[in-house]
Order: structure tokens, then C-alpha cells, then sequence
């Protein structure tokens, strides 16, 4: 799989492609639907698929105090667009001239010069072109004049909400179940173990911790039963996940995300990179009014998080 993050980069001699076209973020699983059907469609023809996404989010340029939190790091999500079948991504770098591209420019420039589209497949809401001009109508009228099919599919999701909206709605209220039922999977946030204030090892409980990105969606500060990998071995621990500022002690490290791995106290996780999954919350942030009674809480914390893992299956 190549990652091309320029039109240029994109070789003379791919040959015909099947595409589809999103900001994707968080590969949610409507995402997802679009990506199985184009992936049938390049199989049928025997061409490859190449998702195309967009870096940064068109908001953070276009009206950056509206742009959304992201999901997804972009490496991530070519990550999750490969798993979800796509064999190479085109993260087109998204700035103030290409939002002044016609729906034209960019379906001859994108699609046509660069991409040799065969077929494209989008979700049915899909908008492109200065000021959202272009619809799957124009499309799809583009298609039939420059040498492409255009299917334009429905993300309704039945009765589960396929939106990247709603996941992110659902982390800020700690529904982190609410947001793997769209995902299709645990939301996950990565980053590199720094070292802390200690305190978790004094009380018994030593963390793993990672600070949170203000770019990337962390769920409401809380307690949460998950796991914890390690992205250079894949080795993977069950964990209880603290998100917030440690109120008990006045929160003065700054907001970010604890995991204690379950009955390990002999890890070494300073600068390794991990990624944190979200299985289900526990409970909110809360002081305590004592350190005894927080050790009584996160030793009940622990319990809750086998039960849940043990359930998921997850553990």
C-alpha cells in the first residue's frame, strides 16, 4: 500500500482505478459500506482501489474556529482505509486554492489526470468543489462525458447512526460504547508514554501515560476498562483507563490519558508509542477526599474492569 500525500506523487503508470472520495474521518462503518462496494466493483474490473481523504480537514482551512476535533491522525486513518480495503490512499493536501477549485477542476485534476478513474464510489451526501457546488448529480454527469461511473450510496445506517458527528458526540459524554457501535470497532487514541507525577506507582497502581492531543478526540475525562498495546512489540494488556486531571491532587500535570496495566507493575512504557482502546466508562472524574478513599475507588475501578473485559471478550 502506498500513502501519496500529493498529487504528484501518484505514478504516471498506476492504470485505471476505482475510487472513492471522503474525509473519513474515524472509517466509521458507513465509511466502510462505501469502501465494500467499491472494492467490488474494483474486483469485478480487476483494478485497484485508491481512497482519497484530505489533510487537513477542509473546516481547519475554510473556518478553522468550526473545524471538528479529529478522529483519526492521518496516518491512521490510511491505516484503517487499508483494513477496510482500500490498496492505496491520496491524502490531498486541502488549502485555500484547491477550495477554489470548480466541481470541474477538481474531478479533471483528482479523478481524471491523476487518478485514471474508472469508477467512483461516494456516500450519497457527498459535496465537492468551491462552496460545495458539486453533488453526486454533478458527478455523476462529470462521469459520463470523461470515462467514469459514479454510485452514490445511501449511509442512513438503518437503525445505528453512520456519522463521524455522532461519534464524536458520543465521546464527549463518555459513551465510548455508543461511539464503537458506529466505529465498528473500540475508539483508540495514540501517543508516547511520558513520565508523570509518580503517584499511581506510590499508591500501587503505576500508569502508563500519555497526554492528550487538542487536535485528536479523547472521550470525557473519566474512568474507562480497555487496553493498552504497544505499537513497537503489538503485545496488547488489559487496563483501567483514567482521562482527566487528577482533581484529588489539584490536576497540575495537565489533562491526559492513565492506564494502569492489570496486575503489571513491571513495564517500562517511558517513549514508547501506544494506542489506548475504549471499551466501556465506569464512572466520571470525581476528588476524593482522601488518598485512602481514592486507593478503595481504584482498587473498585480494577474489579469493574475485568468484569467488563472478561464480558466483551475483549480480555
Amino acid at each position: 500500500m502506498h500513502v501519496w500525500r500529493s498529487l504528484d506523487e501518484v505514478p504516471a503508470d498506476l492504470g485505471r482505478t476505482v475510487v472513492v472520495i471522503g474525509n473519513f474521518d474515524g472509517v466509521h462503518l458507513g465509511h466502510q459500506h462505501v469502501l465494500a462496494r467499491a472494492g467490488e466493483v474494483a474486483r469485478e474490473h480487476g483494478l485497484v482501489l485508491v481512497a482519497v481523504t484530505f489533510d487537513p480537514h477542509p473546516m481547519a482551512v475554510l473556518r478553522p474556529e468550526h473545524a471538528p476535533v479529529q478522529l483519526t491522525s492521518t496516518s491512521v486513518r490510511a491505516e484503517l482505509l487499508r483494513a477496510a480495503g482500500a490498496d492505496h490512499v491520496l491524502a490531498v493536501p486541502f488549502d485555500r486554492e484547491m477550495a477554489g477549485w470548480s466541481p470541474e477542476e477538481f474531478v479533471r485534476r483528482v479523478l481524471v489526470d491523476t487518478l485514471r478513474a474508472a469508477a467512483v464510489v461516494v456516500g450519497a451526501n457527498f459535496r465537492f468543489g468551491s462552496r460545495a457546488a458539486g453533488d453526486v448529480a454533478t458527478l455523476r454527469s462529470l462521469g459520463e462525458s470523461l470515462g467514469f461511473t459514479v454510485e452514490g450510496l445511501a449511509l442512513d445506517g438503518g437503525p445505528m447512526v453512520w456519522s463521524s458527528t455522532y461519534v464524536r458526540q458520543c465521546l464527549a459524554a463518555g459513551d465510548v460504547a455508543g461511539a464503537a457501535q458506529a466505529l465498528g470497532r473500540p475508539y483508540a487514541i495514540r501517543g508516547v508514554v511520558i513520565r508523570g507525577d509518580q503517584r499511581g506507582r506510590e499508591l500501587g497502581y503505576p500508569t502508563a501515560n500519555v497526554p492528550t492531543d487538542q487536535l485528536t478526540a479523547a472521550p470525557a475525562d473519566g474512568v474507562y476498562a480497555g487496553r493498552l498495546q504497544r505499537l513497537d512489540t503489538g503485545e496488547s494488556f488489559a487496563a483501567a483507563i483514567s482521562v482527566g486531571t487528577n482533581p484529588t491532587f489539584d490536576g497540575v500535570v495537565g489533562h491526559r490519558v492513565e492506564s494502569y496495566v492489570l496486575d503489571r507493575t513491571d513495564l517500562d512504557l517511558y517513549g514508547v508509542e501506544v494506542e489506548v482502546c475504549f471499551v466501556e466508562r465506569l464512572r466520571p472524574m470525581e476528588a476524593f477526599a482522601s488518598v485512602e478513599d481514592l486507593v478503595a475507588q481504584m482498587d473498585e475501578d480494577v474489579r469493574r474492569t475485568r468484569i467488563v473485559l472478561a464480558d466483551s471478550g475483549l480480555c
